[in-house]
């Protein structure tokens, strides 16, 4: 049975002290614009561990996130043991195989599928799922405005999570997200024992780099940025 345990509650950083401050303005803007264009997933890592107090910076990053309202509607729950990472590669495979087998999908193309995300989830030194709930959000009385405070919080979430995989990078952590958690959100609530107003919403493998494949090419800027002019 897994049983889900608070970490220590973290001191707020709160504002920057004038050492703090100048240190952050002390680095060239064009190094922030390298760091941020050279992060990249990674998927296979080596065996060490991540030591707790990296994890703790992560999280203070991804908790200084924006959230709609600041009602921060994020909650994370990480795994670092063996046997529950286990159970939990068994649950989604067991999701996975039934939706592709439903599908129609070959029983081959289907099992290794299921053996490369419990490769994946098995083989990763920390998993951190992301999860989201409504119980701080707002309730509208309409389908439409509660579909978008909804939305809000996801994408609330989302930018949690971002700024975790950031933060990860600082660190020379090698880290991917998964977004196969909402495809299985119940499977995933159920076999970590979460709360059942927590929604799944994504799962990052963290670790120290072991293999680092070129990073993948990005769209032109001319095909995802558009400007709005005056006529």
């Amino acid at each position: 049975m897994n049983h889900l345990a608070a970490i220590s509650d973290l001191k707020p950083l709160g504002v920057l002290t004038p050492w703090q401050r100048e240190t952050v303005e002390s680095v060239p803007v064009a190094d922030h614009h390298v760091f941020a264009q050279t992060r990249q997933s990674v998927r296979r890592y080596a065996p060490d561990a991540v030591e707790d107090n990296v994890l703790d910076r992560l999280f203070r990053a991804a908790v200084a996130a924006p959230s709609a309202h600041n009602r921060q509607p994020w909650r994370f729950v990480v795994v670092t043991e063996a046997s529950p990472k286990q159970r939990i590669a068994e649950a989604m495979g067991a999701k996975l195989r039934a939706d592709r087998l439903a599908d129609g999908d070959t029983h081959g193309d289907v099992e290794a599928d299921v053996a490369r995300s419990r490769s994946r989830i098995c083989e990763a030194p920390v998993l951190v799922f992301s999860f989201v709930t409504m119980e701080d959000m707002d309730a509208y009385p309409d389908a439409k405005r509660q579909a978008a405070e909804y939305q809000m919080s996801v994408q609330s979430t989302a930018m949690a999570t971002q700024n975790l995989l950031v933060a990860a990078h600082a660190e020379g952590l090698g880290a991917c997200i998964m977004c196969a958690p909402l495809f299985c959100s119940d499977a995933v609530t159920q076999v970590i024992g979460a709360p059942r107003n927590w929604t799944a919403q994504s799962l990052v493998t963290l670790g120290w780099p072991g293999i680092v494949r070129p990073p993948r090419e990005r769209l032109p800027l001319s095909a995802v940025v558009w400007q709005l002019r005056s006529e």
